[in-house]
């Protein structure tokens, strides 16, 4: 198979968590093709697991090379200078120790009873109110979002602001651009307010403990500082929230698998990281990286100064890494998944996301006996036009 044209990307409107079909046909016949998506210039578009892996991890595909090119991407924005995300080492390696020591296994770890109170508390009110319960209003979002709030040291009271201009932020048709332009600088503002604050009166939080490092030990400019708890915020909070109830809706669609889980969650942790890998959370690719030299890849040579797109959900579905991949199976051991990405931009807070969504599994299981639709799957009501997969709205029930 060759394209002479680029096609366009994607290539067609994902329907609640399927993945892209013509996935499987390119990763046997054209595992890198020229794509053009919403905004920006075309691009390659990795789809098998090996060669994804190649462009997230090595130096030759860069992150900061995005900024001096119209990156092909779903949203009419482009990445902003300052933002870790469009930064290659050691600008990006320097922004990254500074929270690293926030979000290792073992401080995650000391989190858990606090996330478990979190859930506990939540799961309490759902069965006062009584059935049916919203998961993501109820539940999901309330959980990463308390938990992002306490360890950064933003108020839980201001969260309905924050998470209008994290939609914002993650548009690519909901908002126009002048509505995101302006939520960006609402939430610049708000959290310079919040820096300023910090200056004053420093908090056992990471929030001080940036504005220590910029202040004290001037590792990072002020701009910085705010572009990476901008990043912090959304990040800490809005891929969990979507997550959740993927995870919920893929296992109430998968009755066996959630028979399975229910008679051992000590399943749990593997199910999440299968979870990880079935399910695709984005609409589109991962961000683009720029290749610095001629790379021979996928059978094709990228040229220097051509952008790759990484498909992240193609990859974890790579016949040549996972048997039966479009299965879903708790028990499965063979493979890893890249549902945190891979190389220098390996999702920071993985330790936190999977320890959330284990303690969010767990305890609905455990004490939503018979957790099932309040109707039918499609009566769920999913969000459109932003970057993220997941229910708007989702009613569930359980045995009294």
């Amino acid at each position: 198979m060759t394209t002479a044209e680029p096609r366009n990307y994607p290539f067609s409107h994902p329907e609640r968590l399927d993945t892209e079909p013509l996935f499987a046909t390119l990763r046997a016949e054209e595992p890198l093709t020229r794509v053009r998506l919403p905004y920006g210039e075309p691009g390659w578009l990795a789809t098998r697991y090996e060669d994804v892996k190649v462009v997230l991890g090595d130096p030759r595909f860069s992150r900061a090379a995005s900024l001096e090119h119209d990156e092909p991407r779903m949203r009419p924005q482009p990445s902003q200078p300052g933002g870790i995300l469009s930064m290659d080492p050691p600008d990006h390696s320097r922004l990254r120790r500074l929270v690293t020591k926030a979000f290792t296994v073992r401080r995650i770890e000391q989190l858990r009873p606090r996330v478990q109170e979190i859930a506990d508390g939540l799961v309490d009110a759902m069965l006062a109110k009584g059935a049916p319960a919203d998961l993501v209003e109820d539940f999901a979002l309330p959980v990463p979002v308390t938990v992002i709030c306490e360890l950064l040291g933003v108020p839980y009271e201001d969260r309905v602001d924050f998470r209008y201009w994290s939609d914002a932020f993650l548009s690519t048709t909901r908002f126009t651009p002048e509505q995101v332009g302006e939520c960006t600088l609402k939430m610049r503002a708000y959290l310079e307010g919040l820096i300023a604050q910090r200056r004053e009166t420093p908090r056992d939080d990471l929030l001080s403990g940036l504005v220590a490092a910029r202040d004290q030990d001037d590792r990072l400019s002020e701009d910085e500082l705010v572009m990476l708890a901008m990043a912090l915020l959304v990040a800490g909070h809005e891929t969990t929230a979507s997550q959740i109830p993927n995870f919920v809706y893929t296992l109430l669609t998968h009755p066996d698998q959630l028979e399975l889980l229910r008679a051992d969650l000590s399943l749990v942790p593997r199910a999440v990281e299968e979870l990880m890998r079935y399910v695709p959370l984005g609409i589109g690719a991962g961000i683009a990286r720029y290749a610095l030299e001629d790379v021979e890849l996928g059978g094709v040579t990228v040229r220097a100064g051509e952008a790759v797109l990484p498909a992240l959900a193609s990859a974890n579905r790579d016949e040549s890494v996972f048997t039966e991949p479009d299965r879903l199976d708790l028990l499965r051991q063979e493979g890893t998944h890249i549902g945190f990405g891979y190389g220098v931009h390996h999702c920071l807070g993985a330790p936190l996301a999977r320890m959330e969504l284990q303690v969010a599994l767990d305890t609905l299981l455990r004490r939503l006996p018979g957790l099932r639709f309040a109707g039918t799957e499609d009566g769920v009501e999913w969000k459109e036009g932003l970057s993220t997969r997941g229910p708007e709205r989702m009613l569930l029930t359980w045995d009294a």
